[in-house]
């Protein structure tokens, strides 16, 4: 029998370490203090505002940023800072400081790192597995200093009537004035509310915030499985139709950073019902009598006028809106696509962003990236002027008002300073009023917003009624086309009841 040479126990042992990498511990990541108590909050002009403060955002490299040069992240993903801000940032870090000063602004205007270690150059390339820090000085926009109204709190749940301007989580260039944040701050830093629903940061009303998980994963089940009616008012320019009007038209998102969404035939489903509760027709100026106003536009200034089809959207509209479905900005396109977009909308009554008809009855034209690209601009180098102002006097007023870059630097970060908000920007006139559970367990709602009463000297609701609720809208009235005029050469949009045949309203498009 042959003998074969076994290597000692102790040696094979050995010999698996050696194979064995080393273990290597995870990369340190820059951290500093960002969860000061009490909240640095204060009030002025009637805006929450925070005072800046250092933070650090950490994040693991996303499957799309694999290999891609640091600086080239920054500058496409990141819209909160120019891209000079990035490059001498990294730079700074990177091949040290050039004078005690400079190694001074560097410190305090925050660092890129990865791994917790300075890049040798702004072209290094990341890859999986890479954290990413990034340690800046935080400038939050102030939102309104409205307080969150309480509409019911039991022991699992709280009632909330939000104010318009304030978003729900923190994101973005919101952290502190979020409503979590504000309802955490006054209450204890424990305390972790629970949202349960969602609204867009311009829209105000009705919020469910859960006290437990169990309460809140509950109600939230609730409202995906569409066992809840929800009931919004806006209001919107011109003259509404009267009676049941049902949009179809689907949703699709034409810009996830921008948030921009758009009715298209290949979107996703979407059902909006609308009833108006009331219209308002412009106020007559003083000493005119109607039909004798005189006239005192200049040629241009006419001409211009001829193009802007919403003008002749005379007056507005409070009207409620049922939405069947829950897409992303879902009323705020289907008002528009109807031809009377929420009046005082940025972006979806804006003729700078989609032109002289607003987009109006247009679910098929490719225009997609300018619009993208003139809606990038706003804020930015233009004021984001929506259609609502009508009088001269009151357009210069807001785009004085309006937020917009004030040319300043901040003397700690070198970071373009904005303007305070207008009171025109804090919100847009889109409400969430009544939440209301089908089987009639619960029901909650708020009073109608001031800007849904009547006008000064003008008689109308004051409240809702049976007879303007879009929940209670007749199945027949369902059927929304849009097709070619007589003369093939514009778009109507035609309600028919789908039973008699016959044509509810007809809308140009």
């Amino acid at each position: 029998m042959a003998l074969t040479a076994v290597e000692p126990l102790a040696d094979r042992k050995d010999s698996h370490k050696k194979d064995k990498p080393a273990f290597v511990a995870p990369p340190d990541v820059v951290t500093t203090p960002c969860d000061p108590w009490p909240r640095p909050y204060y009030l002025e002009d009637g805006l929450r505002k925070v005072h800046p403060y250092h933070y650090t955002y950490n994040t693991y490299c996303k499957e799309r940023w694999r290999g891609r040069e640091l600086i080239d992240i920054f500058a496409t993903e990141f819209r909160d800072r120019p891209q000079a801000y990035y490059v001498r940032d990294i730079l700074v870090l990177a091949q040290g400081p050039f004078t005690d000063g400079f190694q001074k602004d560097a410190i305090e205007r925050g660092n890129v790192v990865v791994n917790g270690v300075r890049v040798p150059t702004v072209k290094a390339t990341v890859k999986n597995g890479d954290i990413i820090s990034h340690t800046l000085h935080r400038h939050e926009p102030p939102v309104t200093a409205q307080p969150i109204g309480i509409v019911h709190e039991d022991n699992d749940m709280i009632v909330i009537n939000k104010p318009a301007g304030v978003p729900v989580h923190p994101a973005g260039r919101y952290n502190f004035n979020s409503i979590i944040e504000i309802m955490r701050a006054e209450r204890s830093h424990a305390w972790n509310p629970l949202p349960c629903n969602r609204l867009d940061r311009l829209t105000s009303g009705v919020m469910f915030i859960g006290k437990n998980p169990r309460a809140a994963e509950k109600l939230s089940m609730q409202i995906q499985g569409r066992s809840v009616k929800k009931e919004y008012v806006a209001r919107v320019i011109g003259e509404f139709p009267d009676g049941d009007i049902v949009c179809e038209q689907p949703v699709m998102q034409i810009s996830p950073k921008l948030g921009l969404n758009r009715a298209r035939a290949s979107g996703k489903e979407a059902r909006t019902v609308f009833k108006r509760l009331a219209y308002y027709p412009p106020a007559q100026k003083p000493n005119n009598r109607k039909g004798e106003e005189a006239d005192n536009r200049s040629e241009k200034e006419r001409i211009r006028d001829s193009k802007m089809e919403w003008k002749d959207k005379e007056g507005h509209s409070i009207v409620r809106c049922r939405p069947v479905t829950g897409r992303t900005h879902q009323l705020r396109v289907h008002l528009q696509f109807l031809g009377h977009p929420i009046s005082n909308d940025p972006i979806y009554c804006n003729q700078r962003v989609f032109g002289p008809s607003l987009a109006a009855g247009d679910a098929l034209s490719d225009n997609d990236e300018d619009i993208i690209s003139r809606l990038s601009r706003m804020g930015k180098s233009e004021v984001a002027e929506a259609m609502a102002y009508h009088d001269e006097m009151m357009e210069e007023y807001n785009k004085k008002k309006a937020e917009k870059m004030t040319g300043h630097l901040c003397e700690i970060c070198d970071t373009p300073l904005y303007s305070d908000p207008g009171a025109h920007e804090l919100g847009i006139y889109l409400h969430a009023r009544r939440y209301a559970c089908e089987e009639g367990k619960w029901e909650y709602e708020t009073p109608l917003p001031d800007w849904a009463l009547p006008p000064p000297g003008m008689a109308g609701p004051t409240e809702v009624s049976e007879g303007t609720d879009p929940m209670h809208i007749i199945k027949s009235v369902e059927l929304l086309e849009v097709g070619n005029d007589a003369g093939g050469a514009g778009k109507l949009l035609e309600q028919s009841d789908v039973e008699t045949g016959t044509v509810l309203w007809t809308h140009p498009g």
